[in-house]
C-alpha cells in the first residue's frame, strides 16, 4: 500500500437539500469536474464525496451529501438531522439547495428551520434559475429567513462566480491547525469495537454515548486531554463499515467523515474486538491509516471477556500480523476499555509514535548506514548503484534514495531498506516513505521518480 503525507485541514462547505434540487450538478459545478452521479432519480447520490475546489488563490473542501427524503411530518426534523449532521457540525458554511421551478415545501422550511438552529452560516441557493426572466421565482424562497440568496443554474454555470466570491469571503481565512505540540488521535474500528467506551476511559469521564448497538456514535466527538505535560486531542469517530453493508445514509455519511478525521490526525489507535477475533474490515480499515500516513497502535479491546493460557496473547498477535501485514510496524497492546485494564499505557505509545513520526536523520547519519547496508549484504543488486539518500520531511518519515540504474530498484529492495532504517533509528509505529531519484546510465540528466 502506498502512503501520503500530512494534509492540512481546509474548511469544509457542506450541500444540503431534499432529493432532485441539483445538489450533485452543483458539486461537479464548483470542483470541476464529474465526481457526483447526476440523474434526474430522486436519491442517485449514495457514497457522500468530497473533493478541494480553489477560487481566487484560496482552497476549501465542498462535501455531496445525499437528498433529505421527506416521511411523515413528525419525522421530518430526526430525519433531517439524521441525514445531515455529521456535514453540517463538520462544516464552516452550508450550502441549502433549493428548486427554483417548484414552488416551496415543507421539507425545504423545515430544513431551513433545523439549519438556522445550528448557528452555522448558510447561503441559500436558489437552483434552475437559467435566465433574467425567472429571476422572480427566487422571491418564493425569500421567506425562508435567510440573508445571503444566490439565484444559480448548476446545469450553465450561471450565478457561480458571485457565489464563490461570497464563499470564501466568509470562510476562516487560515486553514485549521492542530495547536502547537497537541498530538490528534483518531480511535478508529468497526461499530461496536468499544471506541467511545475506550474515549470514556481515556477521558475518565462520560464524553462520548456508549450503546450496545453498533454504529450509536454519528459524528466524531474531541476531547482534549493532559497527561504528564502533554495535550492529546483524542476523536473517537463513527464505526467505520464495509461500503456494502452501509445501508444507512447517515452511516455512509459518517464513514466519509470518519476518514476524514483519520486522515487529520497524527496517531490512530486501531481498535480490535477480541471477542469477534481479527475480520477482514479490521484489516480494511488498517489500510485507511495506513495509506493516510498516519502511526498506528493496534488495540485489542475487551481482553477481559478471553479466557486466556500461557501463549493466548501470542498467538492471537500472529492471527493480527498474517491479517494486518502491511501494520508489521504497529505496536500491540491488549486491553479493557471497560475496566480500564493497560489503559494508561495508550499515553506512552501514542507520545512515543508522535515522536518517532517526526525524527529526523542526518545526511551523513544516512550515509553512514547506507555504508553499513552496503557491507551488511556483501554488495548491493548489481543493477543498483545508489548514490546517497537523504530525508526530505517528516510526519511519516520520507526519504530520497538517488539511483543510477536502468529502472528503478525493485519492491524486495526498498522493503529491506525500510526495515534496515527501522531498526537503526526507532521509526516505531510510523509508515516509512521512499522516493526513487532514477538517473539512467549514460544519461546525466535523466531523472524518474519511483515509489
Amino acid at each position: 500500500m502506498n502512503v501520503v503525507g500530512e494534509r492540512a485541514v481546509l474548511p469544509l462547505v457542506a450541500v444540503i437539500g431534499r432529493p432532485n434540487v441539483g445538489k450533485s450538478t452543483i458539486f461537479n459545478r464548483l470542483v470541476g469536474r464529474r465526481r457526483s452521479i447526476v440523474s434526474d432519480e430522486p436519491g442517485v447520490t449514495r457514497d457522500r464525496i468530497y473533493a478541494p475546489v480553489e477560487w481566487s488563490g484560496y482552497e476549501f473542501e465542498v462535501v455531496d451529501t445525499g437528498g433529505i427524503v421527506p416521511g411523515e411530518e413528525s419525522e421530518i426534523p430526526r430525519k433531517i438531522f439524521e441525514q445531515a449532521q455529521l456535514a453540517i457540525n463538520a462544516a464552516s458554511l452550508v450550502l441549502m439547495v433549493v428548486d427554483g421551478r417548484s414552488p416551496r415545501t415543507g421539507s425545504d422550511e423545515e430544513l431551513a428551520r433545523m439549519l438556522r438552529l445550528t448557528g452555522r452560516p448558510v447561503f441559500l441557493l436558489v437552483n434552475k434559475i437559467d435566465s433574467l426572466s425567472m429571476e422572480p421565482e427566487v422571491s418564493e424562497y425569500l421567506s425562508l429567513g435567510f440573508d445571503h440568496v444566490f439565484p444559480i443554474s448548476a446545469e450553465h454555470g450561471r450565478g457561480f462566480t458571485e457565489l464563490l466570491d461570497s464563499v470564501v469571503n466568509v470562510l476562516p481565512r487560515r486553514p485549521e491547525t492542530a495547536d502547537e505540540g497537541e498530538i490528534r488521535v483518531s480511535i478508529i474500528g468497526r461499530p461496536n469495537a468499544g471506541k467511545s467506551t475506550l474515549l470514556n476511559a481515556l477521558v475518565g469521564e462520560d464524553r462520548s454515548m456508549v450503546s450496545s448497538t453498533a454504529g450509536t456514535t454519528r459524528d466524531a466527538v474531541d476531547s482534549v486531554v493532559e497527561h504528564d505535560g502533554q495535550r492529546f486531542r483524542f476523536v473517537d469517530t463513527a464505526g467505520i463499515r464495509h461500503h456494502s453493508r452501509s445501508t444507512e445514509k447517515a452511516e455512509r455519511l459518517s464513514v466519509m467523515m470518519a476518514r476524514r478525521h483519520l486522515e487529520l490526525s497524527d496517531v490512530a489507535i486501531l481498535l480490535i474486538d477480541a471477542s469477534a477475533s481479527v475480520t477482514a474490515i479490521d484489516a480494511t480499515i488498517g489500510g485507511y491509516a495506513h495509506e493516510a500516513g498516519r502511526s498506528v497502535v493496534i488495540a485489542v479491546n475487551k481482553w477481559d471477556l478471553i479466557e486466556k493460557g500461557a501463549s493466548t496473547s501470542a498467538e492471537f498477535e500472529k492471527r493480527i500480523r498474517l491479517k494486518l501485514k502491511f501494520l508489521e510496524y504497529a505496536p500491540c497492546i491488549f486491553l479493557s476499555a471497560k475496566t480500564g485494564q493497560r489503559v494508561e499505557r495508550l499515553f506512552r505509545i501514542v507520545r512515543d509514535l508522535d515522536q518517532s513520526r517526526r525524527k529526523r536523520v542526518t545526511t551523513g547519519e544516512l550515509n553512514s548506514f547506507l555504508k553499513e547496508v552496503r557491507l551488511e549484504r556483501g554488495g548491493l543488486p548489481s543493477e543498483v548503484r545508489v548514490q546517497y539518500i537523504a530525508q526530505v520531511r517528516t510526519a511519516p518519515p520520507t526519504f530520497v534514495v538517488f539511483v543510477q540504474s536502468s529502472r528503478p530498484f525493485h519492491f524486495s529492495f526498498e522493503r529491506f531498506l525500510v526495515n534496515r532504517l527501522r531498526e537503526r533509528f526507532s521509526f516505531e509505529g510510523t509508515p516509512i516513505i521512499i522516493k526513487q531519484r532514477v538517473r539512467k546510465r549514460g544519461n546525466r540528466n535523466g531523472r524518474q521518480d519511483s515509489r
